[in-house]
């Protein structure tokens, strides 16, 4: 997808420019500290989707996207909540509060993807995330994924036959997962729900490996 980034603050730009680089299937091509000379832009060059910043001087980013004909995806990025409602009744597809984790902002990409897939015509179950390990990307379907395993701001995707670690919370792991497909356990466990052995009072066994359950997540098992 093509985007473009649209802040007045050069550092909240330069946070997207980075965490849209991790992101595959995005192309970043061009950011405006300038509202207008955004406009200007699209008049020119169309795109798929625009992080937008809202409260901003002369026009606002609610204002910028009404005074679009042709309207492309648009997420909203800002440090103010009050505005999400009418966000959303403009068709928004997310609104990212300031600061966001690369999780967070990956998964309103995936949500923009989605709908841009949808939109031409692709079939869009997806069954894969891409996983920043170290200095690669790599690409992790979710039929591979045993459990997830947290420690601190970093979390390990045990699959059938390798762990990757990554860097983010056991949240915002969980937020890159299908919510029919994994549950949480524990806090900082994340289980698939297929690939669970055996319920006991403590603990799920998943392929000869004991995973501790929480007392408060007990009840989140049943019926699986």
């Amino acid at each position: 997808m093509k985007a473009i980034a649209v802040d007045d603050e050069p550092l909240a730009l330069e946070v997207v420019r980075n965490l849209a680089s991790k992101v595959p299937y995005l192309d970043l091509v061009a950011n405006f500290t300038d509202a207008f000379q955004a406009l200007e832009y699209l008049q020119k060059e169309p795109v798929d989707l625009i992080f937008l910043d809202i409260k901003m001087p002369d026009i606002t980013g609610l204002e910028f996207v009404t005074s679009l004909q042709k309207k492309p995806l648009v997420i909203f990025t800002t440090a103010y909540s009050e505005h999400a409602v009418t966000s959303f009744e403009l068709d928004a597809i997310d609104y990212l509060l300031k600061p966001f984790s690369l999780a967070r902002f990956v998964k309103a990409c995936n949500k923009a993807q989605e709908l841009y897939l949808l939109r031409s015509g692709v079939d869009t179950t997806k069954e894969y995330v891409f996983l920043k390990t170290g200095y690669e990307q790599v690409k992790v379907h979710f039929d591979e994924v045993l459990y997830l395993e947290a420690a601190g701001n970093y979390v390990t995707f045990v699959l059938e036959d390798k762990k990757l670690l990554t860097r983010m919370t056991i949240t915002e792991a969980g937020d890159l997962l299908p919510e029919n497909k994994f549950v949480r356990v524990h806090r900082s466990y994340v289980v698939a729900k297929d690939k669970i052995d055996k319920i006991e009072r403590h603990q799920v066994c998943i392929k000869g490996n004991e995973v501790p359950v929480g007392a408060s997540y007990m009840q989140l098992l049943q019926g699986v």
